[in-house]
């Protein structure tokens, strides 16, 4: 793993997953700080996706791992954050490329939608893929400059 301490956020869609991941990679050896949400309870994916966005952004946390039912409304608001490139992954595959050529700092994860074992394997892929550098820099650096 190139990323030693992880935050992880999610929603109560993401709850389960978020869980087991938070496990899986504690098993591993990886650090994780975990932003909420804490149950299955109906909550509002924001209020834990801005700490955790905000953690990693200012490095507190290396990157992060966020869990929502699609995937979709979580990696929307981590997004908002100008330090941020989060990538919604529902394969080990785009989350190689998502870090190689995108520097991703967040995986987004469809809960909803994805097997434990798939979501572990993109995980171990986003975390352990290094950043290819070269064009793929001079792409990223374009990516802030409107906001």
């Amino acid at each position: 793993m190139i990323f030693n301490k992880i935050a992880l956020a999610s929603d109560h869609a993401g709850y389960k997953m978020k869980v087991m991941l938070k496990t899986y990679l504690s098993e591993k050896g990886v650090e994780t700080v975990d932003f909420g949400t804490y149950s299955a309870e109906s909550v509002d994916y924001p209020d834990y996706a801005h700490p955790m966005a905000a953690a990693v952004g200012s490095g507190v946390c290396e990157a992060g791992i966020a869990i929502c039912g699609s995937g979709n409304g979580i990696n929307m608001t981590v997004n908002k954050h100008r330090e941020i490139r989060a990538a919604l992954c529902w394969m080990p595959e785009i989350a190689h490329l998502a870090r190689a050529h995108n520097n991703a700092n967040i995986l987004s994860l469809p809960g909803r939608f994805i097997t434990d074992e798939v979501a572990k394997k993109t995980v171990d892929l986003f975390l352990s893929t290094p950043f290819d550098g070269g064009r793929h820099t001079v792409r990223i650096n374009k990516i802030a400059q409107y906001q």
